[in-house]
């Protein structure tokens, strides 16, 4: 079963003011498997309580020493001056470090991500390395009061995601997971209710990299390090404007981790596991 809270407080929202980020604890809900095929759709989770959407926040503590490092490629709607002006919200040298390296990792994309940076979207969809989830549409927070972001009404939240997979199908992004991302990790019951009928696993994180805005790599490098876990999954960020560090950070991390006996997995990996 899973714990439902008010709000999540573990965000590192690019574009908004950060300063820190926390994640509450939530029991790992069972696994809704589906039948054996060469076909078979990734998996997911069970409805919670009452149907709700699911939540997942790390994988089995026991069943070997494997972590998930994800990737929040953000995008607000209404970011695209800024990025015609010049600022960065890719990061192509994070994503040539980890093709380099040789690591899996998810991506939580947002749609309007997708639709600034269609070819790198695109490369990464098609990328057996990578898989692209959802992130929603607009980068809008879920609930009130999620770090200065601005809100998607209740009625409109299941649109913002289906928005957003639209965007993924258009741009040429084969396989988009059925797991999403809330923006800056912030959700409530009716956030969960509202999400039901995508039929969307959520996804937040046991390990904040705090690679948000963060200018010092090497203190990033040893927060992940002193708080990944067997199962862990770690949140990080794939915007060069609001996170300098990230690609420096996996240079360090990735090795280390190898070096303590971890391997790299993707989410549906962990969540399946």
């Amino acid at each position: 079963m899973i714990t439902l809270v008010r709000r999540v407080t573990a965000a590192c929202v690019l574009g908004a003011a950060l300063t820190a980020c926390a994640a509450a604890p939530h029991p790992v809900p069972r696994v809704a498997r589906p039948a054996p095929s060469a076909t078979s759709a990734p998996p997911t989770l069970a409805p919670g309580p009452g149907g709700l959407t699911p939540v997942f926040k790390n994988g089995s503590r026991t069943h070997g020493r494997s972590v998930a490092l994800t990737f929040d490629a953000d995008m607000t709607a209404d970011q695209g001056a800024r990025a015609a002006a010049g600022e960065h919200f890719d990061n192509p040298g994070l994503i040539a470090a980890l093709r380099e390296l040789k690591v899996p990792a998810t991506v939580f994309m947002t749609g309007r991500w997708a639709e600034e940076y269609p070819d790198q979207a695109r490369s990464l969809g098609r990328d057996p390395l990578f898989e692209v989830a959802n992130h929603s549409y607009s980068h809008y927070a879920f609930t009130d009061d999620c770090y200065g972001l601005p809100t998607v009404s209740g009625d409109r939240m299941r649109a913002d995601v289906e928005r957003a997979y639209a965007a993924f199908r258009r741009v040429g992004v084969p396989d988009a997971r059925p797991y999403f991302r809330f923006p800056g990790g912030c959700y409530d019951r009716r956030a969960l209710r509202a999400l039901t009928p995508a039929g969307v696993t959520a996804v937040q994180w046991d390990v904040v990299s705090g690679d948000a805005f963060a200018t010092d790599a090497e203190a990033v490098s040893r927060q992940v390090l002193e708080g990944v876990r067997p199962g862990s999954v770690v949140v990080m960020h794939c915007t060069r404007s609001a996170a300098p560090t990230t690609e420096r950070v996996v240079r360090t991390v990735v090795p280390a981790l190898r070096a303590r006996g971890f391997r790299f997995v993707r989410v549906s990996e962990l969540i399946g596991s």
